[in-house]
């Protein structure tokens, strides 16, 4: 009832807030189509002063499954880079489209790719990681993409961090066409915000082997909320989550996306999740507030960012 009465008074102060930020149409963190189409602008990355030779190696695995419209680009943005200890692996689920011709493309500068049917997107990313090696880890499904520059950036951050133990950062929306149509300022990293909502792009997230192992990887027994596990056992085990001020990868929004075809399947692996951090079933009011809270944070930084300040 404590934790009721809380949240209760909280939405009371913030509702006066979220209502007139409504009315001017400044949130955006949930929203897949913001604007109109346009040309992808890309991100402008600070030079930091890590050598090549001191950035980790890096392990991609690209999880995939009918994406041959797409993964081509996936590929693509992975290899764009020219990241000097990069390893990519294709785990696709037996697609029946391009998919294979594209990795026959591609086969000289990736590692060995898999086509052959799988239990989902969590199996798939299991199977990837454990055909190849990196001390920095991340999955990127077959239709996103990261921004051009960014693993460098990365590299270079994990170099000169060593505490740090997982990164993520904002999100561009795109269609079909690699057009931007939308854009996530995500606030800072908040470790109690985590277990209420998930609210960090997956196609940004990148992290050290030492945490993965630490917890014991991708439970597969998840097929939509994946990501938000692991960053909760991540959580729970103590890593250095850090989110960098940046727009580390592109989201692509089309009709045959997961996320749009997975929504009860989604609703019931959150709400284990959920059910899991809090010991019972939390109530409208406290996902409302967390919701809100968050929507206000991502906002003030939006507006920092028109102004050139990346908070």
């Amino acid at each position: 009832m404590a934790s009721l009465d809380s949240a209760n008074v909280r939405s009371a102060i913030l509702d006066p807030v979220w209502k007139r930020l409504s009315c001017w149409n400044v949130f955006q963190l949930g929203r897949l189509r913001q604007y109109a189409s346009r040309p992808l602008q890309v991100e402008k990355f600070p030079a930091l002063d890590a050598p090549p030779e001191s950035w980790p190696a890096l392990a991609v695995v690209i999880p995939s499954y009918q994406q041959g419209h797409f993964i081509e680009r996936t590929i693509q943005s992975v290899l764009h880079d020219g990241y000097p200890s990069l390893t990519c692996t294709v785990q696709d689920g037996g697609s029946k489209d391009s998919t294979t011709e594209v990795l026959a493309r591609y086969a000289d500068r990736l590692a060995p790719c898999i086509s052959a049917p799988d239990d989902g997107q969590a199996d798939a990313v299991v199977k990837g990681f454990a055909r190849i090696q990196g001390d920095v880890m991340a999955w990127l499904n077959a239709d996103d993409m990261f921004m051009p520059g960014a693993l460098r950036f990365v590299g270079q951050y994990f170099a000169e961090h060593p505490e740090v133990d997982v990164i993520y950062g904002h999100r561009v929306m795109i269609d079909p066409d690699d057009r931007e149509i939308g854009r996530w300022i995500v606030p800072e990293h908040d470790r109690n915000t985590l277990r209420w909502i998930d609210y960090v792009p997956q196609e940004t997230m990148f992290w050290r082997r030492r945490v993965w192992e630490k917890v014991g990887g991708v439970d597969a027994n998840f097929h939509f909320a994946l990501d938000w596990d692991l960053l909760l056992r991540f959580r729970q085990a103590g890593a250095v989550i850090r989110r960098l001020p940046y727009f580390l990868g592109c989201f692509r929004v089309h009709p045959a996306q997961k996320t749009q075809a997975s929504e009860n399947v989604g609703l019931r692996e959150i709400a284990k999740l959920r059910l899991r951090e809090h010991g019972r079933d939390i109530t409208t009011d406290e996902l409302e507030y967390w919701t809100r809270r968050t929507q206000i944070r991502g906002a003030w930084c939006a507006l920092l960012l028109r102004f050139g300040i990346r908070q």
